[in-house]
């Protein structure tokens, strides 16, 4: 008798407790919807982004060596010539003393050029000898398993480098010959030019290459100076990357570059030659004044079709490691003092304190605080608290 009673006080009762059930579910708060990411072990890099200019590797600027009569240019933009090659003459106006002597001065510098190109290049010589040495000597370590395979692709990216120096400082010295060469020649026309009417200055190529700009091409008079043509190997590019002077405190010769945004589908890859040792000032588009420095990179593949004067971006690696742990940038906020995330478990947001090593735009290296494959709110939203109630955001 007592059972049956107790039956039919239960039937009577469930109605009421799922009645009450449905209204606690109807008046709790909706889950908050946010995006889940991941914290996972990859690789990661570290990059200082800039966009960057492609041009020629060595410009020669063809000048007026002395005040004279250009004679028309039939050359274009675009055309090859070689070294040696006649690519524009000059019919020098005879000079009074002051003009004369400012010739001299002229020619004495050039004179001094050729000295310090030779210079330059003697010393590009001995660091790519010392370049070759270094190489050589952690390649047996490498045999030897003292240090990693890694130290010696940089050994051998110095060394490329260093080669390329060299043969740059080549192309120099033999550009400043050339001028030296044409500084004397426009002297001793304009010394002649009275007693031999039409004695011209024929103007060479200094090197092999292609016509860049054509700056003067109709016949007239030029003072001494003016520049007539540039001149370069279109074959022979490197890149310029004018970056803020508190990341180019954290770049050096050898860094990986990533090339990007150039009009092809792939990205290509340099390194970084030389972080240049003065700094300039730049208005940014905000009209802030900006200490900037110019980077220059060598493309480890050509980069045809590009040319010289295109854009590109460069993103110069100041640090890398083949595997972290990382989680989304976005999932880190600051609090207290100290770096923080929402983790999701059981539907429910947990805040949690964590330390962060080093951080790129899109994802942050996570010293201590997670484990690999916990889930972590993205963007967290400014009310989101610990203990919240939340749902994937699809």
């Amino acid at each position: 008798m007592n059972g049956h009673r107790a039956r039919r006080l239960a039937l009577r009762i469930a109605p009421l407790v799922v009645l009450v059930a449905l209204a606690v579910w109807a008046f709790l708060p909706e889950p908050i919807g946010v995006e889940i990411g991941e914290a996972r072990r990859g690789p990661m890099r570290v990059t200082v982004d800039q966009q960057a200019e492609v041009r020629v590797h060595d410009r020669y600027v063809v000048a007026a060596p002395v005040p004279g009569k250009l004679v028309r240019i039939d050359l274009h933009d675009g055309e090859p010539v070689t070294q040696g090659q006649v690519v524009a003459v000059l019919d020098p106006t005879p000079m009074d003393p002051v003009e004369r002597q400012e010739v001299l001065a002229r020619m004495e510098a050039a004179r001094a050029r050729v000295t310090e190109a030779a210079r330059n290049a003697e010393q590009a010589q001995a660091t790519l000898a010392q370049a070759r040495r270094d190489r050589a000597r952690i390649e047996r370590l490498v045999a030897e398993r003292f240090v990693s395979s890694e130290a010696a692709e940089k050994a051998r990216t110095i060394e490329t480098t260093a080669a390329a120096a060299l043969e740059a400082a080549r192309a120099r010295e033999r550009a400043a010959r050339f001028d030296a060469q044409a500084a004397e020649a426009a002297l001793l026309a304009t010394d002649t030019h009275a007693r031999r009417p039409g004695r011209q200055v024929n103007l060479v190529a200094p090197a092999t290459g292609r016509v860049l700009r054509v700056a003067e091409k109709s016949e007239r008079s030029l003072p001494a100076g003016t520049p007539i043509m540039t001149i370069g190997d279109p074959g022979r590019l490197e890149i310029v990357a004018d970056v803020l002077s508190t990341d180019a405190v954290k770049i050096a010769a050898g860094a990986e570059v990533l090339i990007d945004r150039w009009g092809g589908d792939r990205v290509l890859k340099g390194t970084v030659r030389l972080v240049e040792p003065f700094a300039f000032t730049k208005v940014s588009a905000l009209g802030i004044e900006e200490k900037r420095v110019n980077v220059i990179i060598d493309p480890s593949e050509p980069l045809e079709p590009l040319g010289d004067g295109y854009r590109v971006e460069a993103r110069i690696v100041i640090w890398s490691a083949p595997e972290v742990l990382k989680i989304p940038a976005g999932a880190l906020f600051r609090a207290d003092g100290a770096w923080h995330v929402f983790t999701v478990a059981d539907g429910r947001a947990i805040r949690r304190a964590i330390e962060v090593g080093r951080r790129n735009p899109d994802e942050a290296e996570i010293v201590s605080g997670l484990d690999a494959g916990a889930r972590v709110v993205r963007y967290p939203p400014g009310d989101l608290a610990s203990g919240a109630r939340v749902a994937p955001r699809r």
